[in-house]
């Protein structure tokens, strides 16, 4: 209930003020379960994507993003709640288990999961490999995965922790669906892990196409920790935390 009340009024001022667009609505289904398996540059992905789509669509979140004490960060956290994102604890273990069992939940009741296969926010811009969650998903439940491709997002955010620029206008570009089945069907004989990396990297496949980015090919969250080690090798000696 929530969403349908908070969803016009948030999209209401997202339109207002960065007028984003989106191509391709035609490849979402009108009903059934559904998985939309996007990019991802920016935090604001989670509102400018579900914001412009007709159907619910639910999100799981890092649990991160709704802990921030400011008020910046509450408000985001607000809004993110508004439009159906699911705060999860990835840090493994049983908190995966968790976010698998929320995200079947979605899709056993016939509705739409967003989920971004890369894992977390592209640090540079280029699109990295996709984690198999999305084809896990796809498989268990039977559901067609639509790529989506966020275009303009990184360049809007850069800089920025929470809100983008108006400019670039950021486009949701919407690919035709893919059956995870016939995917499969390629690969006759293969275990589970190849199965499951066929699926994601047809996904990753079709997302790249859409979007226009750079491949890059480890995954994100690898990147991201050796650009934290990087930073923290190259602090003057006076500025690290001693240790005790």
């Amino acid at each position: 209930m929530l969403y349908e009340i908070a969803k016009p009024f948030v999209m209401a001022v997202v339109r207002a003020v960065w007028a984003p667009t989106l191509s391709g609505h035609e490849n979402i289904p009108e009903q059934g379960p559904v998985i939309l398996a996007s990019n991802h540059l920016t935090y604001a992905d989670t509102v400018f994507l579900p914001g412009q789509v007709r159907r619910s669509v639910h999100f799981l979140g890092k649990s991160d993003i709704f802990s921030g004490r400011s008020p910046i960060a509450r408000l985001a956290g607000a809004v993110m709640r508004g439009l159906h994102v699911m705060p999860v604890d990835r840090s493994g273990g049983g908190a995966a288990r968790t976010a698998i069992q929320a995200g079947l939940e979605v899709l056993s009741r016939g509705d739409v999961l967003g989920i971004y296969p890369e894992g977390t926010r592209s640090p540079d811009g280029r699109l990295h490999r996709g984690k198999t969650g999305v084809a896990r998903f796809a498989l268990a439940a039977e559901a067609p995965i639509v790529p989506v491709a966020m275009i303009g997002a990184f360049e809007a955010q850069r800089g920025r922790k929470y809100f983008p620029r108006r400019r670039p206008r950021i486009h949701v570009e919407v690919g035709a669906p893919i059956d995870p089945a016939e995917v499969v069907a390629r690969h006759p004989g293969a275990d589970e892990a190849t199965r499951l990396r066929a699926v994601t990297d047809e996904v990753m496949d079709r997302i790249a196409a859409l979007s226009g980015q750079e491949r890059a090919p480890g995954y994100a969250s690898d990147v991201k920790r050796r650009l934290r080690a990087e930073q923290a090798a190259a602090k003057p000696a006076g500025t690290r935390r001693r240790r005790r």
